[in-house]
């Protein structure tokens, strides 16, 4: 099984939406990835988190199988985020946010994750990306996520950092912004040009978009009866997706399609609950159960 990387934040957030609300809930792109990876390949992880996060969620990642030897414990308080959803749950409010420890992270690769196969650059500084990538020696794959404040902020340094990833994973949004272009497809055309070979472009309950030079891709949402907190959602469509192809190493057109499903399928589970609760009782029966739902839901007949 291979090797990947991740590199991103642990987080503790106070959530609300329409449905509940949670304070002090682990969250972070890192810890929703990884999590979700885990049901595919060997996770490495590469974060920051003060003395206060929970002995608890750690154990559970070292019970995923999770590597924790690039995880750096600082004295202070872990990166904190608290944030409010109206019932158009693709959009997050950011009420409050606390860097803390994570302000002064500069992540260094441990000597055993350099050979890594498999990177992903979780939703950090582009100028961090890069130093990763410049520490980890020719991995198969990579691949990155981004935002907003990084797109106006750091654009130029994004730039470069999407000009030596294979892939990009973000949300219409963000694809809009980085491109200047209103209408997504035109948007991925650009962002490709960028320098990524794959664009995959997340769209909360209506599924994703997969575009590979002409070929483009669309998986649908699976509707759900019961979604509690979309927090970590995207990170967990990441974690499902790259944790697929380091399982097979399958980098045709077909094994992409698949990872995308994979990714929403753990997206999925994501969000039935508040922070990572649903996956603590997640089976890989259950994932490749709903990998069926999906495939039910989109299947027709070419006449």
């Amino acid at each position: 099984m291979s090797n990947l990387l991740v590199v991103g934040s642990m987080a503790i957030d106070s959530v609300k939406t329409p449905f509940g609300e949670r304070d002090e809930a682990v969250g972070g792109s890192a810890t929703y990835f990884s999590i979700a990876a885990s049901f595919f390949a060997k996770i490495r992880l590469l974060a920051v988190v003060g003395r206060d996060f929970p002995e608890d969620t750690l154990n559970f990642l070292r019970a995923r199988g999770v590597d924790l030897a690039g995880l750096e414990r600082s004295d202070g308080q872990t990166f904190r985020w608290k944030g409010e959803y109206g019932y158009d749950l693709n959009t997050a409010h950011t009420l409050e946010t606390r860097l803390n420890v994570f302000q002064s992270f500069r992540p260094q690769v441990p000597p055993a994750y350099k050979e890594s196969e498999y990177l992903f650059l979780a939703n950090i500084d582009p100028g961090l990306q890069a130093s990763v990538l410049d520490q980890v020696k020719s991995p198969r794959f990579t691949a990155c996520d981004t935002m907003n404040f990084w797109i106006s902020g750091k654009r130029e340094e994004l730039l470069e950092t999407l000009r030596r990833v294979d892939a990009v994973v973000i949300n219409e949004a963000e694809a809009r912004e980085l491109a200047g272009e209103s209408n997504i497809v035109r948007a991925a055309r650009k962002v490709l040009a960028m320098g990524p070979e794959t664009v995959v472009i997340k769209r909360g309950e209506y599924g994703a978009l997969l575009f590979q030079n002409e070929h483009i891709f669309s998986a649908p949402g699976l509707p759900l009866e019961h979604i509690y907190d979309p927090t970590g959602a995207g990170d967990s469509f990441a974690g499902g997706f790259m944790g697929y192809l380091a399982s097979t190493g399958d980098m045709t057109q077909a094994g992409f399609r698949r990872a995308v499903i994979y990714g929403s399928v753990m997206a999925s589970f994501n969000v039935e609950s508040f922070s990572y609760d649903r996956m603590r009782t997640l089976t890989a029966a259950e994932v490749h159960a709903r990998y069926g739902e999906f495939s039910d839901l989109a299947h027709f007949e070419r006449l």
